[in-house]
């Protein structure tokens, strides 16, 4: 059987928008997507959808009676999901199981039904089925007519690409030629952001890039939360409308010494690279697209990792966070997909407040890094 692994669509919906065209132009400017929203008694920066991908979420809402009480994070995976489908040519009668987890899950509808139960001492009928994690990839199931395997699962910040991995070893293990994986994130409530805050976290300074994703030199934590999901759909062999290939795979646990502690050195990661490049010269990567969220912890302990894993001769380093934030289990697959469009548009996209890099270097080779509490890092090498 062919150990090859393709990724034959890949679809999104996030601050950036709801299709390739329209999120890839967003990547060429330098704006950031962030806004100032109320939460609670408090104001704090977010990336929050585009107006047509909230609307698009509402119709969907709307338009069965079924789904109108689902959470976002469901409502977002289905959207997304319906995409790449459509991009992979699946039809009703492809068999092909679905992975598609999330960090936090039913976060706002959760918070809704317990402040009801808190008020009334009652709980509502569906409280239980439309809050459990596992309902994002039941309900994509469900609006896709799937025949396969359903799963979902919770591994906080590299949820998504851990649901690539568990994709990829079943399309190995010869149980299924077709995988739907990726994550789906809505965490914009008022507790959430109290959470990140109590952290000491979240972006607090108003500048013109308040997520300084990637800025070593920074004096403080400048994390900040968007809103999205996006999915890929996984084919083993080389299929001929591959959009890339995956190269290698990596991952890695740390053992813990606090409920959030990384190594000085990000030991997971380190881990992590050297397994997804197993079978590759380190000179042959071109750019890495970093975990990198903002915290003045992480960020630097994964660029520690980097430098012990490749030396002197690093490839070009980048993160998308800067520009819609972080969206926790949804984030690894965003990143894949920043990676796909670098490779196809053979166009380096920096971070416009470290260094610029101007380069006509082919892009062949990109790896993917993830990484959430508890050390449980994940990298993804692609290629052309």
């Amino acid at each position: 059987m062919s150990k090859t692994i393709s990724i034959t669509a890949i679809a999104s919906i996030s601050p950036l928008g709801n299709n390739s065209q329209t999120t890839w132009e967003h990547y060429l400017h330098k704006q950031h997507r962030f806004q100032e929203k109320t939460f609670g008694d408090q104001k704090a920066y977010a990336a929050v959808l585009d107006a047509d991908s909230a609307l698009e979420i509402e119709l969907l809402r709307q338009s069965d009676t079924k789904y109108k009480a689902l959470d976002n994070s469901v409502l977002f995976a289905i959207a997304a999901s319906r995409k790449a489908i459509a991009q992979a040519k699946w039809t009703e009668d492809s068999v092909f199981g679905i992975n598609i987890g999330s960090s936090r899950g039913a976060t706002a509808l959760f918070e809704k039904q317990h402040e009801d139960f808190l008020a009334t001492g009652k709980a509502q009928t569906l409280t239980s089925p439309t809050t459990t994690l596992g309902n994002i990839s039941s309900w994509v199931a469900h609006d896709l007519q799937s025949q396969g395997p359903e799963i979902s699962h919770s591994i906080t910040c590299s949820t998504a690409l851990h649901a690539l991995l568990n994709g990829v070893a079943w399309l190995k293990a010869g149980m299924s030629n077709r995988f739907l994986v990726g994550g789906s994130e809505a965490p914009l409530t008022a507790f959430t952001i109290a959470q990140m805050q109590a952290l000491k976290i979240y972006a607090k300074e108003h500048q013109e890039y308040p997520c300084r994703a990637f800025d070593l030199e920074k004096t403080q934590s400048t994390m900040i939360l968007g809103e999205g999901a996006a999915v890929c759909c996984l084919e083993i062999g080389k299929k001929e409308n591959a959009l890339a290939f995956i190269e290698g795979i990596g991952f890695a646990t740390e053992i813990l010494e606090h409920n959030i502690s990384i190594s000085a050195e990000a030991d997971c990661f380190q881990k992590s690279m050297r397994m997804a490049l197993e079978n590759t010269d380190i000179s042959e990567v071109d750019v890495i697209v970093m975990h990198a969220p903002g915290t003045k912890k992480g960020d630097l302990t994964e660029y520690k990792a980097i430098q012990k894993v490749f030396g002197t001769r690093l490839p070009l380093l980048t993160t998308n966070k800067w520009k819609i934030g972080h969206t926790f289990g949804a984030s690894g697959m965003l990143n894949i997909e920043f990676a796909i469009m670098m490779l196809q548009h053979q166009k380096f996209i920096g971070i416009p407040f470290v260094d610029a890099v101007e380069t006509n270097h082919p892009i062949k080779k990109i790896m993917i890094n993830a990484v959430g509490f508890g050390g449980n890092a994940v990298s993804v090498l692609l290629s052309l």
